[in-house]
């Protein structure tokens, strides 16, 4: 029987997490940091903010979905020949 391992780090919703959330990241520091006129200019709402939290959320959804159903992987012995 093989024994099995699982794919950690390598997992790619860990790198689509890692990469939604530097790009949450910073719309999130944009929407703290924007200009009042920006904001007017899209019907009040700060969607740089907005945009940003959303993704930092969709990003920690992902982890937590790597982590409660990880991918397992077969290990395979080399024989002894």
């Amino acid at each position: 029987m093989a024994e099995k391992k699982k794919a950690g780090a390598f997992d790619i919703r860990v790198v689509i997490a890692a990469l939604i959330g530097i790009y949450g990241l910073v719309l999130t520091i944009l929407g703290l940091i924007a200009d009042p006129q920006e904001v007017a200019k899209a019907d009040g709402i700060n969607i740089n903010l907005w945009g940003g939290l959303a993704m930092l959320a969709f990003a920690a959804l992902f982890v937590l979905w790597a982590r409660l159903r990880p991918i397992v992987v077969p290990v395979e012995r080399p024989r002894d020949e």
